[in-house]
């Protein structure tokens, strides 16, 4: 897995958490104050990274969570084959097909020969933006 550890109180909005083994965008964080026999706990909601679902995660401040390692890459658009998107990574010159993302989903147009930028964590990636 491409993950490592942290704190939840080290986690900020904008930042990403692995929450239900899903990457994630943390949209916001809540914390509420201790309490006579208690600790301090956080709540986090954030959005999934993939599939754009809402989930939250409740635990304790000084509990441990898994963040995953992101990677951004440059590639190319070599073609189009249906609903999929044939790339290739431009450091290493590695190609695979990602699907088509729908329209809104990205910024600009995907034309052939065109570059942009893949998101890239834990096996999965998704085309965000056109360069």
């Amino acid at each position: 897995m491409s993950t490592r550890a942290a704190d939840v109180k080290e986690l900020r909005e904008g930042k990403f958490v692995v929450i239900d083994g899903e990457p994630c965008k943390v949209m916001s964080i809540q914390t509420a104050k201790t309490g006579k026999h208690g600790s301090a706990k956080a709540r986090v909601d954030a959005i999934g990274l993939f599939d754009g679902q809402k989930r939250s995660l409740v635990s304790p401040v000084e509990s441990s969570c898994e963040v995953p390692l992101i990677e951004k890459r440059s590639v190319q658009v070599i073609a189009f084959m249906g609903d999929k998107v044939q790339l290739m990574d431009l450091e290493t010159y590695e190609n695979y097909e990602l699907p088509m993302p729908k329209k809104g989903e990205i910024e600009g147009d995907l034309v052939e020969g065109c570059e942009v930028e893949v998101l890239q964590t834990m096996g999965r990636r998704k085309i965000l933006r056109v360069r």
